[in-house]
């Protein structure tokens, strides 16, 4: 299953590819990441919101295929290295969810108005995305700091280590998939 993850994250990337060949500004928050219209097909493609479909669907596809393509990387890389399962699968994802709010927050070109589609990596990331009230960035940062103690109890092999990863897996929706292996893990022994 992961190895088809990493694929449809490819697949995802390649869709989004797509897009820079019909559509002069495939994304408007850069409107310089554009190919010259040389290289552009004649047509262009419907938009769903304010991304072409093959723009949407490929980054909808990479959003939810990437917690599989960590768990790719823990199966294939993780015994090459001496972390802790807690390190690939809990602490990798609050990683990524403590950039993703910071730079969506404080960096990202904002659309108006917000739209529904906004890709997002955790539910309470898409709050904020569709709407930008910055009550939703608060609670992904608490989601966030949640999984770094969920990580913290993990490294120290506390009894309440599974039921912390489960929550922040949970709550940090589908970035949190491999913090739920990791408790189901923890629960199976």
């Amino acid at each position: 299953m992961t190895t088809s993850g990493v694929y449809t994250l490819v697949a995802g990337v390649f869709l989004m590819g797509l897009s820079f060949l019909t559509n002069p500004v495939p994304d408007p928050s850069f409107p310089w990441a554009t190919l010259p219209e040389s290289l552009r097909v004649a047509s262009t493609q419907p938009r769903i919101e304010h991304w072409p479909v093959t723009y949407t669907v490929g980054l909808w596809l990479v959003v939810f295929t990437l917690p599989l393509v960590l768990l790719h990387a823990y199966h294939r890389y993780g015994s090459r290295f001496s972390f802790q399962p807690s390190t690939w699968l809990a602490a990798l994802p609050v990683t990524v969810m403590l950039a993703f709010t910071t730079y969506c927050r404080f960096f990202w070109p904002k659309l108006q108005p917000p739209t529904w589609n906004a890709p997002s990596y955790t539910l309470v990331c898409w709050g904020y995305c569709s709407t930008y009230d910055p009550l939703w960035s608060n609670l992904a940062y608490a989601v966030a700091a949640l999984g770094a103690g969920a990580t913290y109890l993990a490294y120290r092999e506390s009894s309440y280590a599974k039921h912390a990863l489960a929550t922040f897996g949970i709550l940090a929706f589908p970035l949190g998939v491999p913090a739920l292996v990791d408790a189901y893990g923890r629960h199976r022994t």
